[in-house]
């Protein structure tokens, strides 16, 4: 394990210890699209114990510019099984779960109980309110992230005293917001999504400080980012 992963544990902050840490955390990430290529990628790359990937949905050509984990074969597939089958090859220490199905009210329950860590791959708002509120009853953290053509922003919920509720709390005027639309930057999901990696680290290993109740933000068009308290 020491020569594998070598770079990392030679970070003060992370060591020997922080990287045993590591291998034991459990991680469910919802939504192996554009947020979730790069989640899944560098937490296997880092060598998460278990990684759970739940995704309902199949590859299309129209994702392949911001979903850089499937390539063009793959298209029409399911993502969840596609990304085991590729992130197994990167690394074959990491325990991977494919669940090629949505996760819901019936089921959220069960699937997160397994896991330390939840991380937001998602694309709406309601299986957001699910994952929170579960999280929440739970005591396990919710690494949110969501994205916007060149605008992101992340958050540590349930671990301090925010949740998603505690940023959104009308969940009905939410259900009924239109739809933001499909235009994004192929890099938009690359970096969230690489901050939310990186604060899933944090927390497994216990190091830095993580965005726990406070939601960091960036716009890439002007490159303004800010972290503000919830």
């Amino acid at each position: 394990m020491a020569e594998r992963y070598n770079r990392q544990i030679m970070i003060p902050e992370i060591g020997e210890d922080g990287q045993q840490k590591i291998r034991k955390a459990k991680v469910l990430l919802i939504g192996v699209g554009g947020l979730g290529s790069p989640i899944a990628t560098y937490l296997t790359g880092a060598g998460i114990g278990k990684l759970g990937f739940v995704d309902d949905d199949v590859g299309d050509i129209t994702n392949l510019h911001r979903q850089v984990l499937y390539s063009e074969e793959q298209t029409g597939q399911k993502k969840a099984e596609c990304a085991k089958q590729r992130l197994q090859k990167l690394n074959g220490e990491v325990e991977i779960e494919a669940y090629p199905f949505r996760l819901t009210a019936e089921n959220a329950e069960k699937m997160i109980q397994g896991y330390d860590i939840v991380v937001d791959g998602m694309d709406n708002f309601a299986t957001r309110y699910i994952v929170s509120d579960v999280c929440e009853r739970q005591n396990k953290p919710y690494v949110y992230g969501a994205i916007r053509a060149m605008e992101g922003q992340v958050a540590v919920l349930c671990k301090g005293e925010r949740t998603y509720r505690s940023i959104f709390p009308d969940e009905q005027e939410m259900q009924q917001m239109p739809h933001p639309g499909k235009a994004v930057l192929g890099t938009t999901p690359a970096i969230v999504g690489s901050v939310q990696a990186c604060q899933v680290l944090m927390l497994a290993a216990e190091f830095g400080s993580p965005l726990i109740d406070k939601l960091w933000t960036i716009n890439l068009s002007t490159m303004d980012s800010m972290v503000i308290d919830l």
